[in-house]
């Protein structure tokens, strides 16, 4: 089984390769899941010649750690940097995509110095300061797109004028998916952060609550997602050439 030395311990990835890939997928994992749930996301994702790689949060799956404290957001941000640097090293030629959902969403954004909440006083930007990371870990160009699902909005403070962090830049294609029924994440402030990153691409299902791929919808959110993430990785090459 393959495992890296993590922040707070051995941290478990799982891998589904594709042989004839197009691009690569690195998936981050909310609280209270592993890459053991994905496995049906990865067959559509891998049949559109995309490899998928996934990491287990801390305390999760067979990564050790405590499953109630999975760490810092500067902690899974190294972790997730440490499963990408892996990935640049085994595909270094294939596109990378990234997709993150709830706390995995807010780690991907943190690896771009973009998950900050709202400020609205100074005593709000100290903790922002101490706790976020401000700057990115992988720059916005390394990657072919972003994908966002079920994003809490502790995370979504980014893009207002003024905000700390890293802004992040329209040439970066970005996709979030939300239930319109989360009561978990609130829809609402999704909506709020994609009417100031008008270019990010916003889909919502209606009857739908925080974990889109686990739930009834959860056919037609892989297809929404794999489609996407194919047209954004198709500029980089040629359909079903392999990069290794």
């Amino acid at each position: 089984m393959p495992f890296f030395d993590g922040s707070r311990g051995r941290m478990h990835y799982r891998r589904w390769p594709a042989p004839e890939h197009r691009a690569a997928l690195v998936l981050l994992p909310g609280i209270g899941q592993h890459t053991g749930h994905y496995h049906r996301f990865a067959a559509p994702v891998r049949a559109a010649g995309i490899e998928m790689w996934a990491l287990d949060t801390a305390g999760h799956g067979l990564s050790e750690g405590d499953p109630a404290n999975p760490g810092t957001l500067a902690e899974l941000v190294a972790d997730a940097l440490r499963l990408i640097e892996l990935v640049r090293t085994e595909l270094p030629r294939s596109p990378l995509l990234l997709m993150g959902h709830s706390l995995g969403a807010v780690t991907a954004l943190g690896l771009l110095g973009a998950a900050v909440p709202d400020t609205a006083s100074a005593a709000d930007l100290s903790a922002v300061e101490a706790n976020c990371p401000l700057t990115p870990s992988v720059e916005p160009t390394a990657l072919a797109g972003l994908v966002l699902s079920g994003v809490p909005k502790r995370a979504l403070g980014g893009g207002a004028p003024g905000a700390l962090g890293t802004a992040l830049p329209p040439t970066l294609p970005i996709l979030a998916v939300h239930g319109v029924e989360d009561r978990r994440a609130p829809i609402d402030a999704i909506r709020d952060w994609t009417a100031r990153h008008n270019w990010v691409s916003l889909i919502e299902y209606d009857e739908a609550g925080h974990d889109l791929l686990h739930e009834p919808v959860h056919a037609r959110v892989s297809g929404d997602i794999v489609e996407w993430m194919r047209e954004v990785a198709e500029p980089a090459g040629v359909a079903g050439s392999a990069r290794r």
